[in-house]
């Protein structure tokens, strides 16, 4: 168990209407008005107004801490919807951490937010994080969560990482300073990012909507423990939820003595290595866009359309006349059979990853004039077939 201080000082005091407010807070022992003061008095991060960050976003404010910073640099789009509770219809196109502040002002307008409308990286992460008290990461890339973890250890700031996958959920504290000694980040739960295109995002794999709110309820939860100093924080272990098994379980996390020491930020994207080297090596040279393969089709060019994502993905959307062989299968080699070599093959995925791994394997394979299809399926939608679903 980690049982630490708490990380903020108190506010000098709350007004009527704050007692008003958080009346519910005030009345609980643990919380108390020295609690309640401590939160009004705390700055905490949210990186990502997305999945997690939402109900994140919405609990911090009501909760009464203080100032919200919102990193997110994206737009509110309509597949958001399903589980980015803090949008709403209205808020299609807007800018996401325009459209959470909005929904922190209804919510509680005795918080202040502050915008971070920029893409989070080496250059900047310093700067951002430098004036907040706590992060909190839920966003769904490995760059960021080694980026947002390296810059929380140089700056000594405590954070509390989420991360959702189908029906699986993830949540802990790493703080590497910790006062009680038992210091921890998230390199020594997970050392090196996985192989690119082994983890699917949720953007490819999915997410049940309603596990960000689990996930996202535990992360605020932590950060209200982390404030005021009561209860025993996840620092120190790891906790799994399982929405289908409605089962929660448990990993202690200790100290990984071989983790790099962490001196600067680097180049994440390169570190975790979103398109393997032999994935970008084969798509020099050998990537069409959604256009050039409709002119293809339309000049009656004789080729193999080979759609590469999951079964699942196929049934949503996918472009006319291809054939489905997921990645995997071409990856391990059972696919080759069904690969016609008198005919150019033309692959595609979601977005241009996938296929790009895979057109790897089949030019290291003898397929030497495969070629991939650059924005997959999302770019035909969106530049050949706009009346087709996005997902």
């Amino acid at each position: 168990m980690a049982s630490l201080p708490p990380l903020v000082e108190p506010a000098a005091e709350l007004t009527k209407d704050e007692v008003a407010r958080y009346s519910r807070h005030l009345i609980i022992p643990d919380v108390g008005v020295e609690g309640q003061k401590r939160l009004k008095n705390a700055k905490v991060l949210v990186v990502g107004a997305g999945g997690l960050g939402s109900p994140a976003l919405l609990y911090l404010a009501a909760a009464g801490v203080g100032t919200l910073g919102v990193v997110d640099f994206d737009v509110v789009d309509e597949s958001n919807l399903q589980r980015q509770v803090i949008h709403g219809q209205s808020d299609i196109g807007k800018p996401k951490a325009q459209s959470a502040q909005e929904s922190v002002a209804e919510i509680n307008p005795l918080v202040t937010v502050n915008l971070h409308e920029v893409p989070l990286d080496s250059s900047n992460a310093l700067d951002i994080f430098r004036d907040y008290d706590l992060i909190l990461d839920g966003t769904d890339n490995f760059a960021t969560r080694y980026l947002v973890n390296d810059a929380a250890v140089l700056l000594g700031k405590p954070y509390v990482w989420g991360s959702i996958f189908r029906f699986e959920g993830q949540v802990s504290v790493f703080w590497e300073d910790a006062p009680n000694g038992q210091g921890l980040n998230y390199r020594h739960l997970y050392p090196e990012p996985p192989p690119p295109g082994m983890v699917p995002s949720c953007a490819e794999g999915g997410v049940l909507g309603v596990l960000c709110a689990s996930i996202g309820s535990i992360m605020v939860t932590e950060a209200i423990k982390l404030i005021t100093g009561i209860g025993d924080t996840l620092l120190g272990r790891l906790k799994i939820y399982d929405a289908l098994d409605m089962e929660y379980r448990e990993v202690k996390i200790r100290r990984d003595p071989n983790a790099a020491e962490i001196t600067e930020l680097i180049d994440y994207e390169a570190f975790c290595g979103t398109v393997s080297d032999e994935a970008q090596t084969a798509a020099v040279g050998n990537t069409i866009t959604a256009p050039e393969l409709k002119e293809k089709m339309d000049a009656g060019d004789k080729f193999e359309l080979i759609d590469v994502r999951e079964p699942h993905e196929w049934e949503i959307v996918k472009i006319p006349g291809a054939k489905l062989i997921p990645k995997d299968k071409i990856l391990s080699g059972e696919a080759f059979a069904e690969i016609p070599q008198d005919r150019q093959t033309i692959l595609y995925c979601k977005s241009g990853v996938r296929s790009a791994e895979a057109l790897s394997a089949l030019h290291k394979a003898g397929f030497s004039n495969a070629v991939h299809v650059g924005g997959g399926v999302t770019g035909w939608a969106q530049q050949v077939d706009t009346t087709l679903p996005t997902y």
